[in-house]
């Protein structure tokens, strides 16, 4: 199956579980594969035919902007159900890594998979 890539996204969000995280906005990284078949965008180089990368990392911008979660897990389970229905993302993998969390880790994060790559169609377009 072929897959979408949207790697190093960073964003900026209120994340954090202690008070003074609560105050401020912080910087997660984000690295995406998102299941589709692009045969039918690349025969007819049509971008409504596949996933559009810009409108996708556009709306992870905004989800994050209007975020205000205490764990990395909670903002990934959420933007993973919000891109899944919103773009019709049958399956997708995402890594939410929290640069500085840890002062001795390059980051801290979480990686999910989310969907069923089975319902994704593998006949010709």
């Amino acid at each position: 199956m072929d897959r979408v890539l949207i790697e190093a996204l960073a964003v900026e969000t209120v994340i954090g579980v202690y008070d003074w995280e609560r105050t401020i906005r912080q910087r997660l990284v984000m690295d995406l594969e998102m299941a589709t078949d692009i045969r039918a965008a690349a025969a007819d180089d049509d971008l409504t035919h596949t996933l559009d990368y810009a409108a996708i990392s556009a709306r992870i911008q905004t989800f994050a902007e209007e975020s205000h979660f205490e764990l990395v897990e909670a903002f990934a389970e959420r933007l993973a159900a919000l891109l899944r229905e919103e773009f019709g993302i049958p399956w997708l993998t995402m890594t939410v890594r929290k640069p500085g969390a840890v002062p001795e880790a390059a980051a801290v994060g979480v990686r999910i998979v989310r969907g069923s790559l089975e319902t994704v169609s593998d006949a010709p377009a």
